[in-house]
């Protein structure tokens, strides 16, 4: 796996772990109501996918770090395929995402874009 291919799965990693804050944790703050579409009226409704989407993400940012690791240590062939499995579900996600809701289709930019760029690195 290339330097640059490493160093995107690990700013990816970055940026989920921060989702997964803001998901898991943060998903109540008034700022974040536009990036997860949500409602004070609905917070009952939307507890359960938000902190369940946030784990999802760290467990995904952790995958990340873990392909790294092991193509770095000798392990080349595991660590590849954790990276090429976790670039391809984003970039398949960030497609479900704008199809299921037209409005975060910059929710959607922000997840493929880089997935997509990392799945092209790990794979050329």
């Amino acid at each position: 796996m290339s330097t640059a291919a490493q160093v995107l799965a690990v700013v990816i990693a970055v940026i989920l772990t921060v989702v997964f804050v803001m998901e898991a944790f943060l998903w109540k703050h008034p700022k974040l109501y536009p990036m997860f579409l949500t409602d004070p009226e609905h917070f009952g409704s939307v507890r359960l996918w938000t902190i369940n989407m946030g784990f999802y993400n760290l467990t995904t940012a952790i995958a990340l770090v873990a392909g790294v690791v092991l193509a770095a240590n000798g392990h080349e062939s595991a660590g590849h395929a954790l990276v090429v499995f976790t670039a391809a579900q984003h970039t398949f996600m960030a497609v479900v995402l704008v199809v299921s809701e037209r409005r975060l289709w910059l929710n959607s930019l922000m997840e493929g874009i880089p997935a997509l760029a990392l799945l092209i690195l790990v794979t050329a």
